[in-house]
């Protein structure tokens, strides 16, 4: 991988471990499965006009550690998560510069992506729209019905990435509502699709930057729950609790020596 995007990843994943050990907070492991994905779409791929949807929501600290590193926020601003009166929400917030939407509800982020691809397909603005939805939002029905409506608009200046870590609140997603084979269902809905690695920047930057025509695309991105740090990779316990002292230097050499 390229030197400048290991160091970004290390820089993001190494502050989202300090903040979630400082704030006490919880979804750890779904910020750390998408910070490469994140990379790619702001460092790789992302022009200026284009927008950004974060819809699961939970996973707010990957992305305003991926915010700061962009320079879009401040060190003071991203060291105020888990304070009083920070903007910072556990759940992403539109009142934070650089998000564009307030999201948490799983289901949600994707309908409003549509939304806004839709006024630029018909305003005949060149702006691509991206969101990041989670495997737990396929079993809501808002994202099936929001994926009719822009598979019918044709919107080819969409592009949906599922962060595919296969787990999502209470379990193992094919335990809770097996969908599989997703790649199929997502190609008899009329979409463009495409499966990846999800730690794979070259890969991810590469299905983002297919030029696609009259469909939307989505790019399944198979990833790991608590990407890079041995004992949190697919323990869904870390969909919940926040490392303590020792886990944290431990997580920390970790990633340390995995993206030195």
């Amino acid at each position: 991988m390229n030197k400048r995007y290991n160091k970004i990843i290390k820089n993001i994943k190494t502050n989202i471990l300090k903040l979630t050990y400082k704030a006490k907070s919880s979804h750890i492991g779904s910020s750390l499965s998408i910070v490469e994905i994140l990379v790619a779409i702001y460092f790789y791929s992302k022009k200026k006009m284009d927008r950004f949807i974060l819809s699961k929501g939970h996973a707010s600290l990957a992305l305003y550690c991926t915010l700061f590193e962009k320079k879009i926020i401040s060190l003071n601003t991203l060291n105020s998560y888990g304070t009083n009166k920070t903007k910072l929400m556990g759940h992403v917030s539109h009142k934070v510069k650089g998000v564009e939407f307030s999201t948490g509800s799983l289901g949600h982020g994707l309908p409003i992506a549509v939304g806004k691809a839709l006024k630029f397909k018909i305003k005949k603005e060149k702006n691509k729209v991206f969101v990041v939805i989670s495997d737990g939002e396929l079993n809501e029905g808002t994202t099936w019905e929001a994926l009719m409506f822009a598979v019918h608009h044709k919107l080819d200046n969409l592009n949906i990435i599922l962060d595919n870590n296969r787990i999502q609140s209470m379990g193992y997603s094919k335990e809770i509502i097996d969908l599989n084979p997703l790649k199929r269902k997502f190609f008899a809905f009329g979409c463009r699709v495409i499966e990846v690695n999800g730690h794979d920047i070259s890969k991810i930057s590469k299905a983002l930057n297919i030029k696609n025509k009259n469909k939307p695309k989505i790019i399944i991105a198979n990833t790991i729950k608590g990407r890079g740090i041995s004992f949190m990779e697919n323990n869904n316990l870390w969909h919940y609790k926040s490392p303590n002292f020792n886990e944290l230097n431990l997580a920390l050499r970790e990633i340390k020596k995995k993206y030195a």
